[in-house]
Parts: structure tokens; sequence; C-alpha cells
């Protein structure tokens, strides 16, 4: 039975693990907290990011900020002490491109290969396969990867150099930013307009106006479904300095994310900030009508 290492068994790494442990893979995982739920769905515990470097050729991670990935990578326990020729280093947690590359040299110092990796998609979608995750970095190493990810979902796609998969899921939060908000407008408008609301979801849902944020968070509004809160508002808003430091770099303005982005800190003035990302739905419900 072929190991994998995973670092980070949270909201995103869980899922992971769950479905690399029903594709056959032994699955070593780590995280600062309890690893309770990990055991119980087959894992096995590690005390340490090194400690799972030790059994596993290709090590997954998914963290949460670039001071956890330097913790877990160039820690005193980290995974450049167990590092080794041939070994592959996945993260796919978002953090500034820079932030992901310093960890490349450190590690290929050790004939080891760090890329760049994103998942695009819910704790939901992750379970369910229908992720799409994103790597880049050295050609050979995601390829190796890829085999690795085939585990846990359904479609993988290779973006060439390191920090293209990082950029790329730039643009698709920017668009998950705004899909979320104009959801939530349009439901507003809906619930008030007296129409069979199961049916409107159902026709835009099919239609020209659907989207991926409108099938999964339209009939949560409908419902008022905002706990357990399958994505929240500063999981969102952790990457908008990103996204807007890679739009000043490129010289593109982004005229509906910055509109979005007030909408969001409205969200969090309103106290919702435990609640799904839905809860938008009661954010524009309180706005008046203005037509500046």
């Amino acid at each position: 039975m072929e190991t994998v290492g995973l670092v980070g068994v949270g909201k995103i790494g869980l899922p992971i693990a769950e479905n690399l442990i029903k594709s056959g893979y032994r699955v070593v995982g780590y995280r600062r907290s309890s690893l309770a739920a990990f055991e119980k769905i087959g894992g096995i515990a590690a005390r340490s990011p090194a400690e799972i470097g030790a059994q596993a050729d290709v090590v997954f991670s998914c963290l949460p900020s670039s001071q956890a990935l330097e913790d877990v990578v160039q820690g005193p326990n980290g995974l450049v002490t167990s590092a080794r020729a041939g070994q592959i280093i996945v993260e796919l947690g978002s953090h500034p491109v820079p932030d992901k590359q310093r960890h490349v040299a450190p590690l290929a110092a050790k004939g080891a290969s760090f890329l760049d990796g994103e998942v695009s998609g819910t704790p939901g979608m992750v379970l369910a396969r229908r992720a799409v995750i994103y790597l880049a970095g050295e050609k050979e190493a995601c390829a190796k990867a890829e085999r690795l990810v085939g585990g846990f979902a359904d479609s993988c796609l290779y973006f060439g150099a390191f920090g293209a998969a990082s950029r790329v899921k730039l643009v698709n939060n920017l668009l998950v930013a705004i899909n979320i908000a104009a959801t939530a407008e349009a439901m507003a408008l809906g619930l008030k307009a007296g129409v069979d609301v199961d049916l409107m979801i159902k026709a835009i849902a099919t239609g020209s106006g659907g989207s991926t944020q409108f099938g999964i968070r339209a009939p949560w509004m409908a419902q008022r479904r905002f706990l357990p809160a399958q994505g929240t508002v500063p999981a969102l808003q952790h990457y908008f300095d990103m996204i807007g430091e890679f739009a000043d770099g490129v010289g593109v303005a982004t005229p509906m994310l910055d509109r979005a982005v007030e909408l969001y800190d409205k969200f969090m003035d309103m106290g919702f900030g435990e609640k799904d990302a839905a809860a938008m739905v009661d954010v524009i419900g309180a706005l008046a009508r203005s037509k500046a």
C-alpha cells in the first residue's frame, strides 16, 4: 500500500485525506490541533511534518498562512529536515507567490521538488471529487504528483512555471467573490418578487445566467441555510489583498471586485463572520435602494 503524506488536515485537507484513503492509499497526516477526525476515517497520525516526510515520497500540504508554511517546511521539525532526492512536496494552500517560491531552493538542495498547487472548490466539492486541482512548477514532478492527485480529485490541470497555479487561483477567486455577491443580489430580488423560487433557481442555474456559485448557494439563500459554513467570508477575504497586488502588478482595474469588497466588509460588520458566504443575501436585503 503506497503512503501519501498530508500536512494540514483541516476543512480542505480532511476531505482530501478521505478520498485518498477510499482510493486505497495509506495516508499519514499532521496538524497542530486534533487529528481525531482524521484518525476516525483511517488516517495515521504523525508527530511532525518531518515524520511524514520520512515515510512518503509525495507530500501534500494545505496550510492557512505563509507563516504556517514556513514552519512546516523550514521549521525545526520541518519537511526540509527529512527531504531527499526524488521527493515531491506540493503546497495546495493559497499564499503570495514569493512566500511559496522561497521554499523551492532549500528543498532542491536536498534533491526534492516543491510545487505550486491550488484547490478550486469548496470542502463539499473536494469530498465529491468535483474540485479542480491546479499544479505548476517542474513539469516531470507535476506529472508524478498528478497520479496521486487522481486519488482525491477527478480534474487536475498543469499550468507551467512555478507561480502560475497561484495566479490562476486568484483569477478564479475574483470571480467567486463577484459571483457570490451577484447571486445574493439576484436572490434578494427574486425572493421579493413573489415568484416560485425553487423553479426560478432551476431556470437560472440551467440557463444563461447561471454560475457555479449560483448553483451552490442560491438554494442555501432561499432556505436561509448559512450553517455549517462551506465557505466563510474571512476565508475569501484572505485573497483580496493578493488579488489587488496581482492586478496592480499587471495594470488591470478591478471595479467589480472593488465594489464586492465593500459588501464583504459590510458582511463582517453585520456580525456574519461565522456564517457561510450565502448570508450575503441578508447584506443585500438590508441595503436601501439607491439609483446613485
